[in-house]
């Protein structure tokens, strides 16, 4: 079950990140096979692993982010290809660790590495993806980036332990969500951003504006996550639609249904979230509170502000084919819920 959730008519026909994909193929295509490479392993688990989540599907938007962001200053050597692909395996790392600790048995349509390997295997080989990314990361030799990317590692951390520590706590507040998303999906969005400048060479301003939009963007990025939740697809949300009630994960749907609702839809959250009965029949009700108190629609509105706070972030750059694929990709992230 679900709704359907529309912001803007007709939104889904043109947001799209193919001038981001088309601009980026030929680096990506290295990405890729670099990957591949680093994710080799005489230990014969490891690629097995890692392959099983490398191969699922995913956009790869955030490597993507760094190859455009250094093409748009210029950037002509060969160190952008080796920090996207330390992107891409800190967000694959962040997986398999999210995985075992959300006990998640369905990621982008297919069983979670955890399901098949086990919690150990998964949480293992997660840190040689996060080792193999930072031997990337000092081969390029850059100590900026190097800096942005592992400060980045260490604020993922802090994220998820800062959402175990609020975990089914209905009395969190909207900026301790905040806080927690920042840290959690926005910080590598951030960071992928922000290399790309750092390696080419670009101003202090350029790579502010990067960082911004990075941020930004990620927050949003998250929030539409936060809707997809309860009014999504599994193929849209890389997960079973509603496992983060299930799970009992407090999200801004969530809080604003239970800082809007009465005092007998607050006791309702209480039983769902804290004291886990979220059935389908559960589930149902969320969302019909949800819609009731405006709480998706004002998630998505949240998101939106975040997508113009990053697309205002790159307004005083000069106009590239890479400035306006990144701007498509605000459209297309918030145009999921479409």
């Amino acid at each position: 079950m679900g709704v359907v959730l529309n912001i803007e008519k007709g939104k889904r026909d043109t947001a799209s990140i193919k001038d981001l994909i088309d601009l980026t193929s030929s680096d990506m295509t290295r990405v890729n096979e670099l990957i591949l490479s680093k994710a080799g392993s005489d230990v014969e688990m490891i690629p097995e692993v890692a392959n099983h989540l490398i191969s699922s599907g995913g956009k790869r938007l955030r490597p993507m982010l760094t190859l455009a962001a250094a093409q748009m200053f210029g950037y002509s050597g060969e160190n952008h290809v080796k920090l996207a692909t330390s992107v891409e395996f800190m967000h694959t790392a962040t997986l398999l660790h999210d995985d075992v600790v959300d006990e998640s048995d369905l990621r982008r349509g297919k069983k979670t590495a955890r399901t098949i390997w086990g919690n150990q295997a998964s949480v293992l080989v997660g840190d040689f993806l996060l080792g193999q990314a930072f031997r990337m990361m000092v081969e390029v030799g850059s100590l900026e980036a190097l800096d942005i990317l592992s400060s980045a590692a260490s604020i993922i951390a802090e994220g998820e332990v800062m959402q175990l520590a609020a975990a089914k706590n209905l009395e969190t507040t909207e900026d301790e969500h905040f806080a927690v998303i920042k840290a959690k999906t926005a910080a590598l969005f951030s960071a992928a951003a922000e290399v790309g400048p750092v390696i080419a060479g670009a101003s202090k301003n350029d790579k502010a504006a990067l960082r911004s939009y990075g941020m930004n963007l990620g927050l949003a990025f998250q929030l539409i996550d936060d809707a997809l939740d309860y009014g999504g697809s599994s193929k849209d949300l890389g997960k079973n639609v509603g496992d983060d009630f299930r799970e009992g994960k407090v999200t801004l749907p969530v809080i604003l249904s239970y800082r809007r609702g009465t005092a007998g839809e607050r006791a309702f959250w209480k039983s769902a979230i804290e004291d886990g009965v979220s059935d389908d029949a559960a589930l149902e009700k969320a969302v019909g509170l949800m819609v009731r108190h405006g709480a998706i629609a004002d998630t998505i509105g949240r998101a939106s502000h975040f997508g113009e706070i990053a697309r205002d972030a790159l307004a005083p750059l000069e106009s590239t084919p890479q400035k306006a694929a990144l701007l498509d990709v605000i459209d297309f992230c918030i145009s999921r819920v479409v």
